[in-house]
């Protein structure tokens, strides 16, 4: 089994910065594309940012120039830079993880989701 783990969601200022971190743990051979997802009440889930094994990244054209995903493949871990936040980024964030196990087996893992909030 693989587990996934956000962090960092809060309470900021529209204008404000905010990082988010995703853990990825258990018998894992290779993660391919790591990547990041919101829902806001209401609303279906988007795609926020996505990066591939190689480096290659994608993103919403909502987030472009504003965020900036990062990945550390030694560690099984991403990152989520948030910057120039606006209140219509409020959701909650998840964190998805694809790739094969030791087994090997495919698989592909959410996190519980993080908070976060762009408010005055």
């Amino acid at each position: 089994q693989v587990q996934v783990v956000e962090s960092g969601g809060g309470l900021v200022q529209p204008g404000g910065p905010l990082r988010l971190s995703c853990a990825a743990s258990g018998s894992i051979r290779s993660i391919y594309d790591m990547g990041w997802y919101r829902q806001a009440p209401g609303r279906q889930r988007e795609l926020v940012a996505t990066i591939a094994y190689s480096g290659i990244t994608n993103y919403a054209d909502s987030v472009k120039g504003r965020f900036t995903i990062s990945r550390d493949n030694a560690k099984n871990t991403c990152h989520l830079q948030m910057n120039n936040l606006k209140p219509g980024d409020t959701a909650d964030y998840y964190c998805n993880a694809n790739g094969v196990t030791t087994t090997p087996r495919p698989f592909d893992s959410w996190g519980q989701g993080t908070q976060v909030t762009v408010s005055s």
